[in-house]
């Protein structure tokens, strides 16, 4: 019944929904209301909201349409290809830029190039938070602008943080 185009739309954009989804009704009760309600509503619009922001940039990290598919498992990113693939450690990588439409990760032996329309590519700021000094909103500026960036380099003597 759903047009594909339409389907696709809501799809990429499917967190932004939920939020406002969550936040209409908070703003309902929390103005209709007083006391406890009240504060329920209020926390209703920040978790929406929340959503809603997190969403934003999760829709436009998901461009859609490119090749592969991104698998993050256990500080490993992963790509799996058609012309190419392979794996990094995060406490190998000393470099993530964005190039030619894609997502360059350098390692000391290795650089693996994923599109960033590839289907999972939205997990990348999630997956690259731990490395230090690591900003998923510079991540998010670089996916929809359109010259090449540097979004992290590793600095001399800085290591990952440990387990626990």
């Amino acid at each position: 019944m759903i047009r594909p185009e339409a389907r696709a739309a809501l799809r990429r954009w499917r967190e932004v929904l939920a939020g406002g989804m969550l936040a209409a009704p908070g703003l309902w009760l929390w103005a209709s209301s007083y006391g406890i309600p009240a504060l329920l509503g209020l926390a209703m619009m920040a978790g929406g909201g929340f959503l809603a922001l997190t969403g934003i940039r999760l829709a436009r990290m998901r461009d859609g349409g490119g090749p592969g598919v991104v698998e993050v498992v256990e500080g490993r990113i992963g790509y799996l290809g058609p012309e190419g693939g392979g794996w990094v450690a995060l406490d190998l990588l000393e470099r993530v830029e964005k190039r030619d439409r894609a997502w360059h990760l350098t390692t000391p032996d290795d650089t693996i190039v994923i599109p960033i329309g590839a289907r999972g590519a939205e997990a990348l700021p999630d997956a690259l938070g731990p490395l230090p000094g690591f900003d998923g909103g510079r991540m998010a500026r670089a996916a929809r602008g359109h010259g090449d960036a540097t979004v992290w380099m590793r600095r001399a003597g800085v290591a990952l943080p440990g387990p626990g």
